[in-house]
């Protein structure tokens, strides 16, 4: 009797436990996201300070340009934390992540212009969005890693979201501080010195997220620690890249190709679709910026929605979702929005491409940490995405930016589509539903019985997780 008594205190405790990791985990994360996303949401209004060109398209073109340059530096922050996190534990890769990404903000909030110090200006930008690039690159295998270790086994799904919920936060709140400057300021204001203030607020904010994340706990075991400082004999260490390269070489092609059409698609409605609602749909500025944050704020509330559908009927059903109607509606979409100067529907087909959206963004963290065990999870994931995001994803507003500047606009949905139907080829035949994953083994069944044999997995695998 005093078992049965205790277990709903025990599974109430570790619900607790898990919500209080969560909050500080993905507060970084949300913080980490607003830094990347105030440059492509105040970019109209400081690229004059760094670019030369008058004209505005081709100062966009430039700005985003920039803005992919840092994707280049998620593969090798992606590799350097997520060797850190498996390592070392994760909360020292995430802590270290954060205090990077201030000292970045903090650097541009005070950058001077190319007034000043000539193109100097544009050189010191560039450096400094590489860090945070390089920040950036860890934060997301390390914290999606976190967050499905930290969550609760059949509620993998519902915490696990909260990364894209802090992601899309990020972005939203980005917005929002837009949208406040664009009220409070006048455009001559704004473009003169408004620009640095988002930049400011956003180093504050990760230096309050350096103090929460001292305080969570370590999801990685000592004797994985213990490993990585002196492994077995002829034994590859926690983390290394002859680790994953020699014995899940297979998962990390799974996981870029799951990324691959999500990261566009995300890419596409909600950072590129700024630009092509002002540039090509003729739509103001002030009004593109709200329509954006109503959007956003309404898909970021949905992300625990899909997480926990996906605790119910597992996750390939809301990939499948995600990839069916993305190929079916992505051109759609995107040509009636391109010939439509009413905010209302422009509204309804944004928030339209984000509801499909929705299928991949809410759970693709948890797919991508299934497919590893905990000694390689964090470099795994991060590696995987940051290999799909830096050549697809950092690159959609670039070549967005150029069809839109070319007035083959046609061209961009053909693009995305293709990139969402290779990616469907994946969710189709590299993944099975509800079957037993490396987290099921190490953390408890989501879905059914722990033991039961993974579909996928070899000898080797089995051999290698119990050593973890």
């Amino acid at each position: 009797m005093s078992t049965q008594q205790t277990v709903p205190v025990s599974e109430a405790a570790q619900t607790r436990k898990a919500v209080g990791n969560i909050l500080k985990g993905s507060a970084g994360n949300l913080v980490e996201w607003f830094d990347v996303y105030i440059y492509t949401a105040f970019s109209a209004y400081f690229a004059s300070h760094f670019f030369s060109s008058k004209d505005p398209l081709q100062s966009n073109l430039e700005a985003m340009a920039v803005f992919a340059v840092t994707f280049l530096m998620r593969p090798i922050g992606s590799w350097f934390f997520g060797r850190f996190a498996d390592r070392k534990g994760r909360r020292a890769a995430l802590t270290l992540s954060v205090t990077m990404m201030s000292a970045g903000s903090f650097a541009i909030a005070i950058l001077p212009t190319k007034d000043v110090i000539g193109v100097w200006a544009l050189v010191i930008l560039i450096l400094l969005r590489l860090l945070q690039g390089f920040s950036v690159g860890g934060e997301y295998g390390t914290s999606a890693t976190y967050m499905s270790e930290a969550a609760t086994a059949k509620r993998r799904g519902f915490f696990s979201s909260f990364q894209y919920v802090t992601l899309i936060g990020g972005q939203m709140l980005a917005l929002l501080v837009l949208v406040v400057l664009q009220q409070l300021l006048d455009k001559n204001a704004l473009t003169e010195w408004g620009w640095r203030i988002p930049f400011a607020v956003g180093g504050v904010a990760a230096l309050v997220v350096l103090w929460l994340r001292r305080s969570m706990e370590e999801t990685v075991s000592q004797e994985q620690v213990a490993a990585a400082k002196a492994p077995a004999a002829g034994e590859a260490q926690p983390g290394s890249l002859k680790l994953l390269f020699t014995k899940y070489w297979k998962p990390l092609l799974v996981c870029i190709g799951v990324t691959l059409g999500g990261t566009m698609a995300f890419y596409t409605y909600t950072n590129f679709i700024l630009s092509f609602m002002q540039n090509t749909s003729g739509i103001p500025k002030e009004t593109t910026s709200q329509i954006n944050f109503w959007a956003l704020l309404i898909f970021m509330v949905l992300q625990p929605v899909y997480g926990m559908i996906s605790d119910k009927v597992g996750r390939k059903p809301l990939l499948l979702w995600f990839g069916v109607l993305g190929i079916l509606f992505t051109w759609p979409l995107l040509s009636v929005l391109a010939g439509t100067k009413d905010p209302v529907m422009a509204f309804l087909l944004m928030m339209g491409g984000l509801l499909i959206v929705g299928g991949y963004t809410s759970i693709n963290a948890l797919v991508k940490a299934e497919l590893f065990p905990a000694s390689i999870r964090a470099l795994g994931v991060g590696l995987g995405y940051a290999i799909a995001n830096s050549l697809f994803g950092g690159t959609t507003p670039l070549v967005g930016a150029a069809f839109q500047k070319a007035g083959r606009e046609d061209l961009f949905f053909t693009y995305v589509t293709i990139a969402i139907g290779l990616s469907l080829l994946v969710y189709i035949f590299a993944l099975r539903n509800k079957k037993a994953t490396h987290l099921d083994d190490e953390q408890g069944s989501a879905f059914g019985s722990a033991s039961a044999a993974r579909a996928s997995s070899s000898d080797d695998d089995k051999e290698d997780l119990s050593r973890v």
